[in-house]
């Protein structure tokens, strides 16, 4: 078990109740299970009720049971292959409440990354990369759909914008073979953190680019390499990486870009939309419903 929730559960366990007392060894036996399970599900499976699990949480230092249950998921999500968490949510998961607790969990995480987020770094970040004469975006398995989609937007607001093909560390360092001092790389990985990322990072650093790492947190490889830090809460969703948390960062980042360069933005989305007129590229919608 994590050595710093173990440590809280034996800082606290002489004031425990009996039905605390439970739900302590319980988690010390089966934290693969708790990480899935509701505080109302937890309570049912130990004997007691639901404020009781509720309080052992706050009792042994944590905000409340979905803190409690955070710090569990990221002691076992390193460990469990994809088919074991799909079992552990198909047990104690309800399928009937399936939608709701997804819900509920991505609303948890996008509020856990609003709280933790520093801002000022975020804004530092921003301001480099709005003097970058290119900017560089790697993300390797679940993040590369969040790269694809930083660089689809940022390709509106930068004359060079490459997302790295991250099939092997030759191909990624041959994309990057015209990066220079004051270009900028966006590295992004949640865990299991990619190597190919990390070493990526390190190669930017070394040839004196502006690094940016978004990540989930300090003790991330990629934070050693990166200058600027934007760090987004990720979790596990069955077998599934959510990924809300720092996708609202990077929504964040374009924005705040696209805000920082707005007089070229609008210029070009001027022409743009121009050329999608002139081209008929999209459908038109009739609003009268016809």
């Amino acid at each position: 078990m994590n050595s710093q929730l173990s440590g809280r559960i034996r800082e606290k366990s002489g004031s425990f109740s009996k039905g605390q007392r439970l739900i302590a060894k319980y988690i010390e036996e089966h934290s693969e299970e708790v990480a899935f399970m509701t505080a109302s599900k937890l309570g049912v499976t130990v004997g007691v009720s639901e404020s009781t699990v509720v309080r052992f949480a706050t009792e042994i230092g944590y905000s409340g049971y979905p803190a409690l249950q955070r710090a569990i998921q990221e002691m076992i999500r390193s460990k469990l292959t994809s088919l074991q968490r799909l079992e552990m949510t198909s047990r104690n998961i309800g399928a009937e409440r399936l939608l709701d607790a997804v819900l509920d969990q991505d609303i948890d995480i996008l509020k856990h990354t609003k709280e933790s987020i520093d801002r000022e770094e975020f804004y530092r970040a921003a301001d480099a990369l709005v003097t970058a004469p290119r900017v560089y975006i790697l993300g390797a398995g679940s993040s590369l759909a969040l790269a694809t989609l930083l660089a689809h937007y940022l390709r509106l607001i930068f004359d060079t914008v490459q997302l790295v093909e991250a099939t092997s560390e030759a191909t990624i360092l041959q994309q990057m073979i015209r990066a220079k001092k004051g270009d900028a790389i966006i590295a992004i990985s949640f865990p299991r953190y990619s190597k190919k990322a990390v070493k990526t990072l390190k190669y930017a650093a070394d040839q004196g680019l502006s690094t940016l790492a978004i990540t989930d947190s300090l003790l991330s490889p990629l934070a050693e390499f990166a200058q600027y830090r934007l760090l987004a809460k990720s979790d596990m969703v069955s077998f599934v990486d959510s990924l809300v948390g720092p996708l609202s960062v990077i929504n964040a980042l374009i924005v705040t870009v696209a805000i920082r360069k707005k007089q070229e933005v609008a210029d070009t989305l001027r022409k743009i939309e121009s050329i999608w007129d002139e081209y008929s590229i999209y459908e038109k919608v009739d609003e009268g419903g016809h």
